[in-house]
């Protein structure tokens, strides 16, 4: 059956911004969903308030719009574009939820307009517990015993029937949002009012828990004549009890006979009929290790991150298909590399993923994993092994293991380590390796850890490869058996007590090299030739050179806080441009949830770890004309000098330049020849020297490590007792690079990122943050064109970037940060590569940053490419970009914003004026705004209850009903602001607390106290907003900001604009 023909405008619904549980692979999803639709010729119109990535690009489809994923935008969007279809599934849980209310309202049916790639009915039957418990019951497949309930008694009651422990999963929800074990009823009475908050219809199921079983994922594709399959099936590394995300995770399945491999192959077919899901679908089991039991776990009827790992590992863009199928194709008429879309996938490799963690942002929040995720991106590594593979995505992770060796083991003693296995943690599996290093019997980890005999043996296995060659001499063989397990050179130096060089050389005088084998959905069975490579020792190479000039590109690896979706749109549309000059593209990177390894975006893609052997390996099967390093932050950045080394031609800024910007005195030296001024500062290495710094500059100082991207490890110290806690934080990293010590000045920052070609430059915009200085800039609200900015100090900005630019040597991007302070613009920080506002900026001015800064690296000049130079004109709409955190999954961490870097996203708010923009922004990100007779609870640090008054005053004029803390109280009322007390956390009941949990209260604002040490108070108060979702704002111009959006905008103003009219 071809196109069905009554599809012929759609609406795509987005994910929203990135937060813990729904990442980038929606963005990829989407991006293939959108051009998928485009090639069969149906007008596309998208939603999605996420500014960072490449679906909200504006050739993606042919209408665009970054506006907040509510039912009202929805709403207006059918009426004004008049769509005959929503597609929802590729908008991952935020998606379904948002088509399920327009459902559920009837506004779909009224208008006309049809559900597709899924109905009504099928979401409710996967979605609702009640609904999907039945529906499997019917046909035969077992689910874990188990009951909803809708409030916190009758769950108690249910789980005392089942016998504790149980898993409880709130409907609707996403990441395992609101879920847990619980092993006790006060557990589960805290789990479940958590939950029933949390789920969209206020259902809890409450079910057996089956920790300790297999978990085994299939990944499933049915199309509307009923032919059905199964596209891939992978097992998680660690047994049911940790959320699947934050588990590694293998391809194909490792334990399975092939008994269990197809009874759950038909059972997950079985139930994508039964559920009548057209497109692909996801099926979670758990399979009793001793017997042929298993249990259905969850399923979801889309697109979820499951899916983008299997596109990934088997080749099959299964968003691509999913969406031909919604748009009335069949499986055998759609056509793939080699095959149509309806062979099953073959995979003669190994696949690993592992999930890569923000622990090290948020010193002191708990590492134990559970039902709940908490990564905040994943990598993938290719090898002909388990071990291979293994080891390939420990080096991908960018965490400084090289290895399965992690430098806080080694003095650990075994009973520490056995105690510290029991649990599921982010780096377990080298406190396994250690434990085998030190003789401990397998079968004992195996059955503390629950973690299958097979997967153990893999690890004793690079373990015992290590204890036999470290006393021997460095022979073919021996290299040959190290490489083909995945040792990296640097691991073999270690053992060897030689230099990485050393190994290198010796694996060139003996022929040790790597070849590169093709991923393909067909091992090969058929002629075919996907540009999609993973290295393996072997002999075959299946890599073929071409003559043309090749330039590699590097990607920026696992998504990370401060490393986020931004630097893979710059990596796609530099690559883009490249191939559009006619030179061959190559990227290398190893995350699968992007668009960057999407199978077409480039003329070859290497799916390896980004680290400097490993480029190397590619660089000699290559022969590459230039390398460019801008796009993929900082971990390409660091890549630059080794590229330098190895003799590649680095395309734009050289690693000189990049040096010059991070060494703090060539960077002094240039401001001063420049005569910019910045904060005064000094460069430290120990905490005798930060404290002399700190004091010669005086006190309040910015304390922070060089090298780093997202404000790691940097911290405001007001006094000699947070230097000394903060080096010590730094130091539990190993320290390579210098700790920088500035003076900190309390101004109004802005940003600008920039082109230039070696003559002129051109500023896009300039951006200006709401909150002042001392918020990491990826944390605070930026808007465009700025609002209290005079021409004299634009001019400023101008020239300060325009000279640093030339005095960096500066080809292509750069970034940088001012603050305005007394009247003058200081420089904070200068970065020759791209940026966080890439995307945004790019997006609100119609300067498409990333297209001008290659054609510059390849030689073409600013002047001839239409765009003009010095500070583009400014546009006459105002774009606020706001940013998401993901507290709700980090349970222990400190919400509180300083310079540090804690959000995982952002949404963007574009309107006529600043205050509707302010609103939009704050609607995609959740914020509700008071309305009149809300209440707020107001509890501010001494030094901004001047401030807080006016603040303050405004509420009370708006009808707004002020609760505060004794301190805050009393300036309030002195003030003359009505005001009523509410007790501290430490004093009687009802005190704050309480009144936040009573749900009563929609908004407080509480500024943290100086220092480190969060005030438990303070810390008690953020945490519970969270835990009871409660919108909380912890700097005083965020306030500012709600308050303006309160006086001067109106929700029924705010009309959807398409950005790619502007």
């Amino acid at each position: 059956m071809p196109k069905n023909p009554d599809i012929k405008k759609v609406l795509v619904l987005g994910s929203g911004p990135i937060i813990i549980g729904q990442a980038a692979e929606f963005d990829y999803a989407g991006t293939q969903a959108c051009r998928s639709l485009k090639e069969e010729g149906v007008e596309v119109v998208l939603l999605n308030s996420n500014p960072a990535t490449i679906m909200t690009d504006k050739d993606i489809a042919d209408r665009v719009y970054i506006e907040p994923l509510t039912v009202e935008v929805v709403e207006q969007l059918i009426l004004k574009e008049k769509p005959d279809s929503v597609l929802p599934t590729l908008g991952g849980q935020a998606g379904l939820n948002l088509a399920m209310e327009l459902e559920d309202a009837g506004f779909l049916k009224e208008h006309d307009v049809r559900l597709i790639g899924t109905t009504a009915l099928t979401i409710k039957k996967a979605e609702d517990r009640e609904m999907f418990k039945e529906t499997m019951e019917k046909i035969g497949e077992p689910v874990a015993p188990s009951d909803i309930v809708e409030d916190v008694k009758h769950g108690l009651e249910i789980a005392a029937q089942i016998g504790y422990p149980v898993v409880l999963r709130p409907a609707y929800t996403l990441g395992g949002s609101g879920g847990g074990i619980a092993h006790n009823p006060e557990q589960c009475a805290e789990i479940l009012e958590n939950g029933l908050r949390l789920s969209r219809v206020g259902q809890v199921l409450v079910e057996r828990c089956i920790a300790g079983w297999k978990e085994i994922e299939y990944e499933v594709m049915r199309d509307a004549a009923d032919t059905a399959i199964a596209v891939c099936n992978m097992e998680n590394i660690d047994p049911v009890g940790i959320h699947t995300g934050d588990s590694i995770v293998v391809a194909p399945s490792q334990t399975l006979t092939n008994r269990e491999y197809q009874m759950l192959r038909d059972s997950a077919l079985k139930i994508i009929r039964a559920l009548g899901v057209e497109g692909g679908c996801n099926v979670q089991f758990a399979l009793d290790p001793e017997s042929f039991q298993y249990f259905l776990i969850e399923v979801n009827p889309r697109v979820s991150r499951s899916s983008a790992l299997a596109s990934k590992a088997t080749g099959y863009p299964i968003a691509r298909v999913s969406a031909k199928i919604a748009a009335g194709l069949r499986l055998d008429e759609i056509q793939l590399a080699n095959t149509p879309a309806s062979f099953e996938p073959t995979l003669d490799y190994v696949v690993t993923k592992m999930p890569r963690f923000a622990f090290d942002k948020f010193a002191g929040a708990s590492n134990k994993l559970g039902t709940q995720m908490k990564a905040t991106g994943e990598v993938m590594a290719v090898g002909r092994t388990i071990e291979e593979s293994l080891l390939k995505a420990v080096r991908s992770l960018e965490i400084g293991a090289h290895h399965l060796y992690l430098p806080k083991f080694h003095h650990m003693p075994v009973d520490e380590l056995l105690d510290y296995i029991k649990d599921g943690t982010d780096d377990r599996i080298f406190a396994l390796a250690q434990l085998m290093w030190l003789g401990v019997d397998y079968n004992r980890l195996c059955n503390i850890t629950g973690i299958d005999m097979l997967f153990l043996d893999k690890i004793h296995n690079i373990v015992e490869l290590e204890r036999e060659i470290k006393d021997e001499p460095i022979t073919r063989e021996n290299l040959l058996r190290a490489k083909r397990m995945g040792f990296s050179d640097r691991h073999l130096a270690h053992l060897w007590k030689c230099g990485e060089r050393d190994v290198y050389a010796k694996r060139r005088e003996f022929g040790v090299f790597p070849v590169y084998k093709m991923i393909d959905t067909c091992a090969s069975e058929f002629e075919s030739y996907v540009p999609y490579f993973y290295s393996t020792y072997e002999e075959e190479n299946e890599s073929v050179g071409s003559d043309r000039p090749k330039v590699i590109v590097l990607g920026a690896g696992p998504i990370r806080i401060g490393q986020g979706v931004e630097f893979d749109y710059s990596t796609v549309h530099a690559v883009k441009t490249i191939r559009a000059h006619g030179y061959e593209a190559i990227i290398i990177n190893n995350n699968p949830e992007t668009v960057s390894t999407d199978f077409d975006v480039a003329d070859k893609l290497y799916f390896e770890p980004l680290t400097a052997e490993d480029v190397q390996n590619i660089v000699e099967q290559e022969k590459p004309w230039g390398a460019v390093v801008q796009f993929g932050g900082q971990t390409a950045i660091k890549l630059a000098k080794a590229l330098t080394e190895m003799g590649v031609q680095i395309l734009g800024t050289s690693a000189d330049g990049v040096d010059a910007a991070e060494d703090r005195e060539r960077f002094d030296e240039i401001l001063n020849e420049c005569g910019i001024p910045r904060a005064k500062g000094e460069t430290v290495f120990t905490a005798e020297e930060a404290l002399k710094a700190a004091n010669a500059v005086g006190y309040p100082v910015l304390v922070r490590p060089s090298y780093v991207l997202g404000g790691q490890g940097m911290e405001i110290a007001y006094n000699d007792r947070n230097i000394e806690d903060f080096m010590k934080i730094i130091n539990m990293t190993v320290q390579e690079h210098p700790i920088l010590i500035d003076k900190y000045l309390m101004g109004r920052e802005l940003e600008v990122d920039g082109v230039f070609d070696g003559e002129d430059i051109l500023i896009p915009g300039i951006m200006e943050h709401v909150e002042r200085a001392g918020v990491h800039s990826g944390d605070s609200i930026a808007v465009y064109p700025p609002i209290n900015l005079e021409d004299k100090h634009r001019e400023l900005i101008l020239k300060h970037t325009k000279n640093m630019a030339k005095h960096l040597n500066v080809i292509g991007l750069i970034n940088a940060q001012y603050i305005l302070y007394n009247d003058d613009i200081y420089v904070i920080e200068v970065n020759p590569r791209s940026s966080r506002t890439i995307p945004y900026i790019s997006k609100v001015t119609g300067v498409p940053i990333i297209d001008l800064a290659t054609k510059v690296m390849l030689g073409q000049k600013l002047k001839d490419l239409g765009y003009g130079t010095g500070i583009y004109k400014e546009a006459d709409y105002y774009a606020v970009k706001a940013p998401v955190f993901s507290f709700e999954k980090l349970t222990d961490v400190d919400t509180g914003l300083g310079p540090e870097m804690k959000s995982t996203g952002e949404v963007l708010g574009l309107a006529e004026t600043y205050p509707q923009a302010l609103l939009k922004a704050f609607k995609g990100c959740g914020l509700r705004v008071p309305k009149r007779g809300s209440r707020i609870i107001v509890t501010v640090k001494d030094e901004d209850k001047p401030e807080m008054i006016g603040i303050a005053r405004g509420f009370e004029e708006m009808g707004i009903e002020i609760y505060a803390t004794s301190g805050t109280c009393d300036a309030l009322t002195a003030a003359g602001i009505a005001c009523k007390r509410v007790n501290r956390v430490s004093q009687s009941h009802p005190n704050i607390l309480d009144m936040i949990q009573s749900g009563t209260v929609d908004l407080i604002i509480n500024t943290p106290t100086k220092g480190r040490k969060h005030d438990s108070d303070g810390f008690k108060i953020r945490r519970s907003a969270v835990e009871h979702s409660v919108a909380c704002v912890t700097a005083i111009d965020t306030a500012r900001a709600v308050l303006t959006v309160r006086e001067q905008s109106r929700s029924e103003d705010l009309t959807p604009i398409d950005i790619t009219k502007i």
